[in-house]
């Protein structure tokens, strides 16, 4: 019987997940704080772990998100059931996440895209965020990224 423990969920998380983990709690602060970019960005940099993320990619999502925050709400806004100002801010912040990333980081499959996003609703968001962030985002993939899911559905991966 091995004595050693399996590692923490966490510690083998790749480093984009966890760039996407940092952008989701920064978001959240611009959303709910009003806080600017730059106040965020030196706060959220010198938090525990920040160093086992991808920089590059916390950047982009953080500066992205919160320049196209217009753009990134009015693709979003067609598939709510209800007012944009009573989605929960950490479902909001998700949203764009994979909304801006479905856009500008063609090097992630829409699928990972879609996976990353609910795992983050589920970690930070409400009981059953992570459901409304999958329809939407699930909703939007075939506009935003219509070849890569044809080319899905014409081999089974993604359903109809």
């Amino acid at each position: 019987m091995s004595t050693t423990t399996p590692p923490r969920k966490s510690a083998t998380k790749p480093p984009r997940s966890r760039a996407r983990e940092f952008a989701v709690q920064a978001l959240y602060q611009h959303l709910v704080g009003k806080q600017d970019a730059e106040s965020i960005d030196q706060f959220t940099r010198g938090l525990s772990g920040f160093h086992k993320a991808d920089s590059v990619h916390y950047d982009a999502l953080l500066h992205g998100c919160i320049r196209e925050a217009a753009q990134l709400d009015a693709l979003i806004v067609p598939l709510l059931d209800r007012k944009l100002e009573e989605i929960s801010p950490i479902e909001r912040a998700v949203m764009w996440i994979g909304t801006y990333e479905f856009l500008h980081a063609p090097d992630v499959p829409w699928r990972v895209v879609l996976n990353e996003c609910i795992e983050l609703a589920k970690e930070f968001g409400g009981t059953d965020g992570h459901k409304y962030v999958n329809g939407v985002l699930n909703g939007l993939a075939p506009k935003l990224r219509s070849v890569e899911v044809e080319a899905d559905r014409a081999t089974g991966k993604a359903r109809p």
